[in-house]
C-alpha cells in the first residue's frame, strides 16, 4: 500500500513538472496567446491521436451527456490556457505561475459542489496559505500595474482550470485518460478557430520548435498524466500537490532565461510549497 501511494505520487509529480515547462515557454515564444494556445492544442491533439491508435485506445463517446461534458470541460481548458499566458506575458514566470496556483483554493471550495464529498477543514487552512503566499506577490493594488493585471488574470485562469478539473474528474473512471485528452484538444482548438482570421502568424515559423514542444512535452504527456493522476486522488488533493508546479517553474526559468525572483517571490513560493508538503504527507491516508 505504501509502494503504491509512492508511485503514484511520484507519477503525479512527474506530470507537474513536464508542466511547469508551460511557465517558460508561454513568456518567451513570441506569438500572442490566443495563437499560443490554437497551435498547442492542434499539434497536441495530433500527438495524442497517434499515441491512441498506436495503443489502440477506444476512441468512442459513450453518451450524449459526456460529449455535453467533454464540450464544457474543453471550454473551461481553453479558457484557462490562454488567460494563463496572458498573466505570464504581462508578468513573469513566477508571478504568472503562483497566482494561477490559487487554483488549489478554488477546487477545494468548489468540489463538495460537485460530488458526496464533504469541504475539509483542512483544505480551507491550506487555501489560507496559499492566499498569504499569493499576497506576498503583489507589489501594488493599482490597475495600471501590468504585474497586477498579470496577478487577476493567474486567478481568472485559475478558476477555469479548477471547473476544468472537477467536470473531467467524472471520466477518468470510465474513459482512457489519453482519450479524454484528445477530445480536450479538439474541443479547444474549435474553440479557437475564429483566431486564424484575425490572429498574428508572422512568427509561427520561427516559434515552431517551442510549439512542437509545448504541445508534445506539456501537453501531450504531462497534462495526459496529470487526467490519469486523478483516478487515484481527488481533485483537491492532486490540485494541492500539484502546487509544486510554480516552484519547478521558477527554477527551469532561472536555468533557461536567467530569471531571478524577488524576495516576495521566494516568501510566496515559500508557503505554497509548504501546503504541498502537507497535502502530500495527509494524503497518504
Amino acid at each position: 500500500m505504501e509502494n503504491t501511494h509512492v508511485k503514484n505520487l511520484s507519477f503525479l509529480l512527474l506530470a507537474t513538472l513536464f508542466i511547469s515547462t508551460s511557465g517558460v515557454l508561454g513568456k518567451y515564444i513570441a506569438l500572442s496567446p490566443e495563437v499560443i494556445i490554437l497551435c498547442r492544442a492542434s499539434f497536441a491533439a495530433v500527438f495524442i491521436y497517434i499515441f491512441c491508435r498506436f495503443k489502440k485506445i477506444d476512441l468512442k463517446v459513450q453518451t450524449k451527456k459526456d460529449r455535453n461534458s467533454f464540450i464544457v470541460s474543453g471550454f473551461f481548458m481553453a479558457a484557462h490556457w490562454v488567460t494563463y499566458f496572458y498573466a505570464l506575458k504581462l508578468s513573469n514566470v513566477a508571478i504568472g505561475m503562483l497566482s494561477m496556483y490559487t487554483f488549489p483554493v478554488i477546487t477545494a471550495l468548489l468540489e463538495p459542489f460537485f460530488s458526496k464529498q464533504k469541504l475539509n477543514p483542512i483544505h480551507v487552512f491550506l487555501a489560507i496559505l496559499v492566499l498569504i503566499g499569493v499576497y506576498m506577490l503583489v507589489p501594488d493594488f493599482s490597475l495600471e500595474n501590468d504585474q497586477l493585471k498579470g496577478i487577476l488574470f493567474g486567478i481568472f485562469s485559475a478558476l477555469c482550470y479548477a471547473l476544468r478539473n472537477l467536470t473531467i474528474k467524472k471520466h477518468v473512471k470510465d474513459y482512457n485518460g489519453s482519450m479524454l485528452m484528445f477530445y480536450q484538444m479538439i474541443v479547444v482548438a474549435v474553440f479557437l478557430i475564429p483566431v486564424l482570421f484575425f490572429g498574428d502568424f508572422s512568427n509561427l515559423e520561427s516559434q515552431l520548435p517551442l510549439l512542437l514542444l509545448v504541445a508534445l512535452l506539456t501537453t501531450a504527456i504531462g497534462h495526459t498524466m496529470l487526467v490519469y493522476s486523478l483516478q487515484h486522488f481527488s481533485v483537491s488533493t492532486a490540485s494541492i500537490i500539484s502546487s509544486v508546479q510554480p516552484i519547478f517553474g521558477i527554477i527551469i526559468a532561472y536555468i533557461f532565461v536567467n530569471e531571478i525572483p524577488s524576495f516576495n517571490t521566494y516568501i510566496g513560493g515559500s508557503l505554497i510549497l509548504l501546503t504541498v508538503v502537507i497535502e502530500s504527507v495527509r494524503s497518504r491516508k
